[in-house]
C-alpha cells in the first residue's frame, strides 16, 4: 500500500487584513531596468510582481570584485539587503504579491504540489523567494472563474448576469477546468507569461465562456441540472451541481457533431454517493469495479482504461462541519489526484485548491467581471480574467459541511495509487472516513446504475438496506459501510 507523503510541522497561522489583486504573477527573473523597459513596452498596469522583487533584491546584492575595493559599500547594501529579506518573510510583501494573508512558514498543500515555505528556505542565497513565487505562479495559473455580466440571456428567464447567485455554478467550473488542464496540459503546466498563449489554454477557457455554444457554460449547465433543482436566480447545493455535471457530460458525449472533436469531454465522470439523494449523510463508497465499467463504456467497449474524474459529494455535519473530519480533508490535498473542493462557507460557495496550518486557500468566484468571448483558436486573446494572483483563506472549521472533492485519475497505475491512498485515509478515520474504497459490492447492496455508454456513474446506494442489516452501532456487518 502506497503511504501518505510526510507533511512538516505546521506553526500558527498570523492572520492579517486581505488585498485584492488580479492578473498575471507568473515569475521571471529580470533586472531592474530590463522589467521597466518591459513595462515602458507594453503599458500594462497587470505586470508580473515577482520578477519587480527579484530585481530589487538583485540591486541591493554587494558586488563581489566592489566589495573588495569597498568594504563601506558593500556593508551598506548588504544591510539594505538583510532589510529587505525581512520585508520578503514578513506579510506586507506577500500582500503586495497578491495573498490575501501572509503565508506563514508552514508547507503549503496545493493540488497534490507541497510548497516548502519555511524560513530557512526564505532566506537561502540560493533563491530569497524560495517556495513562495513558484507557489505564486502555480496558483495563478489555475482557472479562476467568477461571476459575470452582459452575457445571453439564459432560457427564458432574461438574466443575463449570474451575480448573487452563480457562486456554486462557477466553483464547479473552476474544478472540473483544472482536471481539463491536468489532462491536457499536464500538473506542471504554467501559464505563459505573454501571448501567445497555449492552445490547449486557450480551447479550455472556450468551453467555459458564457453562451450556450460553449459546451460547459453556466447557460448548459442550468439546462442539463433542472431536475436537481438547478434553475437561473437560484442557488444549488455541491451535491446537485456534481448531478447537474454528470447529466451535462452524458449529453455531451451523446451529441454526434462532438463526437472526436475538442468539445467532447475527454475522460469518464464517476460521481461517487453514499446514498441516493446525497443529503442523508451516508458515506460514500468508491467501487473500483463501477470505475472499471465506467472507463469500458467511455472506450466503447474497448479494454483500455481511461482517464476518470472523480467527485465525491459529503455532508460533514449540520450546521457546522464535524471537527473530526477536517485532519481527513487536509490530507486529500496531499494525493497527487486532488482536484481540491467544491465548497466554502454557508451560502458563498467558492473553489477550495489548497491548505496551509488549519486554513483552506481558495479562488473566490465572488468578482464580477463582464463577459468575454474567448475563439478556441484565437491564441493572441486576453485571457486575464480568468486567472488570478489573489490568494484568499479561511479557517477549515468555518466551511460549510456539504461539500465535494474532485480527484483526477489519468490511467489504470493513477487510479490504483488513489485507491491506496484513499484506503489508508480510511484507515486513519477512527470510524469515521470521508469515504471509503472497496472493490465490488454485493448485488443486494447494487449501488450505481449504469448509463450505457455514457462514461457516468448513475444514482447512488439504492434505499434496500433492511434494518435487521444494521447492528447497534448504526452499521451493518460488512466493513465497507459507515452510517455517519
Amino acid at each position: 500500500m502506497t503511504s501518505l507523503p510526510e507533511r512538516g510541522a505546521t506553526p500558527p497561522s498570523n492572520p492579517t487584513s486581505s488585498s485584492s489583486c488580479e492578473g498575471d504573477a507568473a515569475v521571471a527573473s529580470s533586472s531592474a531596468s530590463s522589467a521597466s523597459e518591459e513595462q515602458k513596452k507594453d503599458g500594462s498596469p497587470k505586470q508580473c510582481k515577482a520578477s519587480i522583487l527579484s530585481s530589487v533584491l538583485t540591486i541591493f546584492e554587494p558586488d563581489q570584485d566592489q566589495s573588495g575595493r569597498s568594504g563601506g559599500h558593500a556593508s551598506g547594501s548588504y544591510a539594505w539587503s538583510r532589510v529587505l529579506r525581512r520585508f520578503v518573510g514578513g506579510g506586507s510583501m506577500w500582500r503586495f504579491l497578491g495573498c490575501g494573508k501572509a503565508l506563514t512558514a508552514a508547507d503549503v498543500w496545493f493540488l497534490g504540489k507541497c510548497y516548502k515555505l519555511s524560513s530557512e528556505e526564505s532566506s537561502s542565497d540560493s533563491d530569497s523567494e524560495g517556495g513562495h513565487a513558484a507557489f505564486l505562479e502555480d496558483f495563478s495559473s489555475r482557472v479562476w472563474i467568477t461571476y459575470r455580466k452582459g452575457f445571453d440571456a439564459i432560457s427564458d428567464s432574461k438574466l443575463t448576469s449570474d451575480v448573487n447567485w452563480g457562486c456554486m455554478v462557477r466553483s464547479s467550473q473552476m474544478l472540473v477546468a483544472q482536471a481539463l488542464i491536468f489532462h491536457h496540459l499536464g500538473r506542471s503546466w504554467r501559464k505563459p507569461a505573454q501571448s501567445p498563449s497555449d492552445p490547449e489554454h486557450t480551447r479550455i477557457l472556450h468551453l467555459f465562456g458564457d453562451s450556450e455554444v460553449c459546451a460547459f457554460s453556466i447557460h448548459n449547465l442550468l439546462q442539463a441540472g433542472k431536475s436537481y433543482g438547478l434553475a437561473a436566480g437560484s442557488w444549488v447545493g455541491p451535491y446537485a451541481m456534481c448531478r447537474a455535471w454528470q447529466t451535462l457530460i452524458r449529453t455531451n458525449r451523446e451529441q454526434p457533431e462532438v463526437i472526436n472533436r475538442n468539445e467532447s469531454f475527454p475522460m469518464a465522470l464517476y460521481v461517487v454517493s453514499g446514498d441516493e439523494d446525497g443529503e442523508r449523510g451516508g458515506a460514500p463508497v468508491v467501487c473500483i469495479d463501477v470505475a472499471a465499467q465506467l472507463c469500458y463504456d467511455f472506450n466503447k467497449d474497448q479494454s483500455a482504461w481511461s482517464p476518470i474524474l472523480l467527485l465525491v459529494p459529503l455532508v460533514l455535519g449540520l450546521d457546522k462541519i464535524n471537527p473530526r473530519y477536517i485532519p481527513l480533508l487536509k490530507e486529500t490535498f496531499t494525493f497527487p489526484q486532488s482536484l481540491g473542493i467544491l465548497g466554502g462557507k454557508p451560502g458563498a460557495s467558492t473553489y477550495i485548491a489548497g491548505v496551509q496550518d488549519d486554513r483552506a486557500l481558495y479562488l473566490d468566484p465572488h468578482e464580477v467581471q463582464m463577459a468575454v468571448n474567448i475563439a478556441s483558436d484565437n491564441l493572441e486573446a486576453d485571457t486575464s480574467s480568468y486567472h488570478c494572483s489573489t490568494v484568499r483563506d479561511m479557517p477549515l472549521d468555518l466551511i460549510d459541511p456539504s461539500l465535494a472533492i474532485g480527484f483526477y485519475c489519468r490511467d489504470k497505475d493513477d487510479f490504483d495509487d488513489f485507491c491506496s491512498r484513499a484506503s489508508e485515509l480510511a484507515e486513519q478515520a477512527n470510524g469515521a472516513p470521508l469515504f471509503t474504497v472497496v472493490q465490488s459490492v454485493q448485488p443486494s447492496k447494487q449501488m450505481y446504475n449504469q448509463d450505457d455508454g455514457s462514461g457516468c456513474s448513475g444514482y447512488g446506494v439504492s434505499d434496500n438496506i433492511d434494518a435487521e442489516d444494521l447492528d447497534g452501532s448504526g452499521e451493518t456487518g460488512e466493513d465497507e459501510w459507515q452510517i455517519l
